[in-house]
């Protein structure tokens, strides 16, 4: 795997990590109320997105094995452009549901690489 590569690895994990700990003993009440919070979790979604939009041009056999990675692309893509119809309650949802699943992939790409 070539470094640039892993770093954009590690930011997909980093950024996992971070909204994770944001969400942390949240509900969605609490993620539809807290602009801030809000703010922070779609920022995380799209440097997720974009490393992963860069590692497919940069190594497409490395990115082909993240499951489900052009619909993490598209939500990205979603969170930039449509801003303005993005639902908190689907947003909730991927994190609840998606994210954790997408977290443990990169780590374990990320394991055994070292």
């Amino acid at each position: 795997m070539q470094l640039e590569s892993k770093k954009l690895l590690e930011d997909v994990r980093l950024a996992c990590e971070r909204i994770l700990e944001f969400t942390k003993d949240k509900a969605l009440s609490d993620y539809t109320c807290n602009d801030l919070l809000r703010s922070g979790v779609e920022r995380q979604f799209e440097i997720i997105g974009e490393a992963l939009n860069r590692l497919a041009k940069v190594e497409p056999n490395v990115v082909d094995q993240i499951s489900h990675h052009k619909r993490v692309i598209s939500f990205r893509n979603i969170l930039i452009h449509g801003y303005d119809i993005v639902e908190n309650s689907v947003v909730w949802d991927v994190i609840t549901n998606d994210l954790p699943e997408l977290y443990e992939q990169i780590k374990t790409m990320l394991s055994r690489r070292d």
